[in-house]
């Protein structure tokens, strides 16, 4: 333990867009098929190194078939809550969940290029302590660590309802469910909350059955999957109002509050509406009244192709849809960045209005009919996917997969795992042709996290001067 607040933890988003750049990025290295083991890849960042934009260790765990997604910290800014009882921890350990293998991994971190495993859950404590499966998405609070799931009990995972339950963040032990009163909420997928305002926002994707082997047209085209987000109140644990956007809104996916506390709004991405293949951008706030209200500010089209470059799953529809699969929001609330998987593009917002978004610039990058090479000439698979900011927002890092069972339908002719970088500065949003990573043989690339910290890790809980 410190014995002062780790200096990675941060007061407010300006604080934290002022503090040193990034040495480091922690990207998942996934094996697809299962023939090769799961892993975290050390990448340095740091500019004018010998080894800059390269892959300088990696931590392979010793089992096979986990599917490594989404993963985050075991501390961040969030200590610094009033209503912690852990203001003097570090950030130090990556909390890696395996998605298929509902297993753990407790990965420190402290020296990077000395990564190794301290700690693994084995996926028999997590359903004994919570009935839940298929843990997915990492937020670290005040009080321990939350973590979703997309799974409940039973073999598929659809005996009871996923949710969310919570880890020691110094033990790392389950300590058990977070849910007093879940409401409406049936499905599960991400998470994030306003700290001082004492509320939480969740989102949904789909029960195991609808995604573990792909997406499943029938339920697609029926509109099972989810659309709804839930808020709930965060102390009492327990969900206040559902909002259903529409049933045609199907997978309702990243939510990303305002980073400044004493901001009510925040976003969700949906990867595409039935009713037009569109993908959409909903802003959400809370009225005088103390309801949630939401309002759709972006669509975005899809683009019409010739069938027969298509791929089987999109051939009907003779177009390729946006497939809108991860958002992420800068420090100062200013540019929201949405990935378009299918289109194989990168935009970028201002929203400044969260009401009235404005494009500001778009990348160009991969794409299902397209296949758009990286300047350097070097080919991009799938489209661009995980999205992670810098802390003073001048650096988007990304990578390419977005599930492995989803990769093969939407792309089935790709391969590989890529990391890349756009610039963000006097000339606009740009591929830096410079900043190009290749994963090894046989491994796709997912989640990114960024040494000291990122857009879509920490909670403030003061507000900016």
């Amino acid at each position: 333990m410190n014995l002062r607040p780790d200096p990675t933890f941060h007061a407010s988003p300006k604080l934290a867009m002022q503090a040193p750049v990034e040495n480091f990025a922690f990207t998942v290295m996934l094996s697809p098929d299962g023939s090769q083991s799961d892993g975290i890849a050390v990448v340095d960042l740091r500019e004018g190194s010998d080894t800059y934009g390269e892959i300088v260790h990696q931590v392979i765990v010793p089992t096979k078939g986990d599917e490594f997604h989404h993963f985050g910290w075991n501390a961040c800014s969030s200590s610094l809550s009033p209503l912690t009882g852990h203001a003097f921890l570090e950030r130090r350990y990556l909390i890696v969940p395996g998605i298929r293998s509902s297993r753990i991994f407790i990965i420190d971190v402290k020296e990077p290029l000395k990564a190794k495993i301290h700690k693994t859950i084995e996926p028999e404590e997590i359903f004994e302590k919570t009935g839940y499966s298929r843990p997915h998405t990492i937020h670290c609070g005040p009080e321990g660590i939350y973590v979703s799931t997309l799974g409940g009990g039973g073999e598929d995972g659809t005996d009871g309802p996923p949710g969310i339950f919570i880890m020691d963040c110094e033990t790392f032990e389950i300590i058990g469910r977070y849910e007093m009163d879940r409401g409406k909420q049936d499905k599960h997928y991400d998470f994030w909350w306003n700290l001082p305002q004492d509320y939480m926002v969740s989102s949904e994707w789909g029960l195991p059955p609808q995604f573990e082997n792909g997406v499943v047209p029938e339920d697609l085209l029926s509109n099972k999957y989810g659309h709804s987000i839930h808020f709930w109140d965060l102390r009492a644990r327990k969900n206040i109002q559902t909002m259903d956007f529409g049933e045609n809104y199907q997978m309702a996916l990243e939510i990303r509050p305002a980073h400044d506390p004493t901001k009510t709004y925040g976003f969700c991405g949906v990867v595409v509406d039935t009713s037009n293949l569109q993908g959409a951008i909903f802003t959400w706030w809370r009225d005088d009244d103390g309801v949630w209200q939401s309002k759709k500010t972006i669509t975005i089209d899809p683009r019409p192709e010739d069938p027969a470059n298509l791929p089987p799953l999109l051939q009907g529809f003779g177009a390729v849809p946006p497939l809108v699969t991860d958002i992420d929001l800068s420090l100062d609330d200013k540019y929201l960045y949405v990935a378009c998987w299918g289109l194989g593009e990168m935009h970028q917002y201002d929203v400044t209005d969260p009401m009235n978004p404005v494009l500001a610039g778009k990348v160009e990058l991969g794409g299902i009919a397209k296949g758009e090479n990286h300047p350097n000439g070097k080919p991009f698979a799938y489209g661009p996917q995980m999205v992670e900011v810098s802390r003073d927002g001048k650096r988007v890092y990304w990578t390419n997969s977005l599930y492995s069972t989803w990769d093969d339908q939407f792309y089935p002719d790709d391969e590989g795992g890529q990391m890349v970088m756009a610039n963000n500065d006097e000339n606009g949003f740009h591929l830096d042709p410079k900043f190009y990573i290749d994963f090894p043989k046989g491994y796709r690339s997912h989640q990114i996290r960024l040494e000291g910290g990122d857009c879509s890790t920490d909670s403030f809980c003061y507000p900016s001067v």
